[in-house]
């Protein structure tokens, strides 16, 4: 394969006009990705699963001319570095963030969903707490989770409200730009990495020149962007980022575990100064067979700060559990019993997605039985007492 530029004049774009089909019947189908894969069929993501769009075998010459003709000028990009981010607009309302890669019988990409009308923290049905966050002047907030839970979105949602209720200069840092801000009250510039920097780390560091208040840093990849992101926290900004772990707990000990162990107790007492909360997320089945997300919110307050300096993680759960009506924290039990209790999720799907399955079968178990006592004395009440003397016998809802 030649790295030379591409002959834009030699290109028909009749597999342009293929994908522009699947990606609006992936729209349709409310999913997440399209999955190109050179021989096989195209592929969507519907509700978590990988289902077949079609019978039609991705040839190895049809998948290196969608190469072609998506990135045009950037082909030998592609066959220089084997694999290359970009993002895709489809129409007015959707863009699609790509990765496009060899493997071993020629070239595959995923498109994955990006609505261009933006989120608030509302439509995502996310804890009201997260607007709290979002008002904060200084500090580090990381929202955490697996690839595909949703980080981006509920990120988006946040800068979104900040854009609308306040006056400030706000900078995103990502790879690639997903969701396109306009400035409201704030002034936003957002930079892609190998487009308009060179790194995260590089343009976290030049963006503190830069007359910040908010930094949002799509991914804290390296050592060297936490450390960054922790001084830019310390030095009065607010600092938004995401890292790949699965609850509070882990995401305190993998940023302190990532040092070595001389620097850890600097390390405790900066992250246990700057860090604001941690907002973790799961994606679980819903009754209707979609997807909600489950999530686990920690809040800074004296407790949380007092067990991160003394390396106390594992009593990190307890602290946002019992932390719940005070500081409006919620473990992922608390979370998914409050959806079970919605009716909005399964008991199934409640523990299928528990980081402990024992802890939610009891919670759920107990709230079971709690309910049918409720109903069970409901049905006993005298027909005149129902509606008034609820609270005389301790039956309030």
């Amino acid at each position: 394969m030649s790295k030379e530029s591409v002959n834009v004049s030699e290109l028909t774009f009749e597999m342009m006009e293929k994908l522009r089909f699947y990606l609006s019947k992936l729209i349709e189908q409310n999913g997440s990705d399209l999955h190109v894969k050179t021989g096989t069929t195209i592929r969507g993501r519907i509700n978590g699963e990988i289902v077949s769009f079609s019978e039609e075998i991705l040839s190895y010459p049809d998948g290196l001319t969608l190469a072609k003709e998506l990135l045009r000028s950037r082909f030998p990009e592609l066959v220089e570095k084997k694999n290359i981010d970009f993002t895709f607009k489809l129409n007015d309302e959707y863009r699609f963030r790509v990765n496009m890669f060899f493997q071993v019988e020629g070239v595959s990409a995923v498109f994955r969903t990006i609505p261009m009308v933006l989120p608030t923290v509302e439509s995502l049905h996310l804890p009201e707490i997260i607007n709290s966050l979002c008002d904060l002047s200084r500090g580090l907030i990381l929202v955490t989770g697996p690839t595909g839970c949703g980080k981006t979105t509920t990120l988006a949602s946040m800068i979104n409200r900040i854009n609308k209720t306040q006056k400030k200069h706000i900078i995103t840092i990502e790879d690639p730009v997903e969701f396109i801000y306009k400035d409201e009250l704030c002034v936003v510039n957002q930079r892609a990495i190998g487009q308009d920097a060179i790194s995260f780390s590089d343009a976290l560091r030049a963006a503190l020149r830069e007359d910040p208040d908010v930094i949002l840093v799509g991914e804290m990849r390296d050592l060297e962007t936490i450390e960054t992101a922790m001084h830019a926290a310390e030095t009065g900004h607010l600092v938004l980022s995401t890292l790949h772990t699965m609850d509070a707990k882990e995401t305190i000990g993998r940023i302190i575990g990532m040092f070595p162990g001389s620097e850890q107790n600097r390390i405790k007492m900066s992250l246990s100064s700057v860090l604001q909360g941690v907002i973790a997320q799961r994606l679980v089945r819903t009754v209707d067979h979609g997807r909600t997300a489950a999530v686990e919110i920690l809040v800074k307050n004296a407790r949380i700060e007092a067990l991160i300096l003394e390396g106390r993680e594992g009593e990190i759960p307890d602290a946002i559990k019992e932390g719940k009506d005070v500081y409006k924290t919620q473990t992922f039990d608390q979370a998914l019993l409050a959806l079970y209790a919605e009716s909005r999720i399964s008991r199934e799907a409640a523990i299928q997605t528990s980081s402990s399955r024992n802890d939610i079968t009891m919670a759920l178990d107990f709230y079971d039985a709690d309910k049918s006592l409720k109903e069970a004395r409901k049905e006993e009440l005298p027909e005149g007492m129902k509606e008034y003397d609820k609270d005389i016998i301790g039956l309030k809802q």
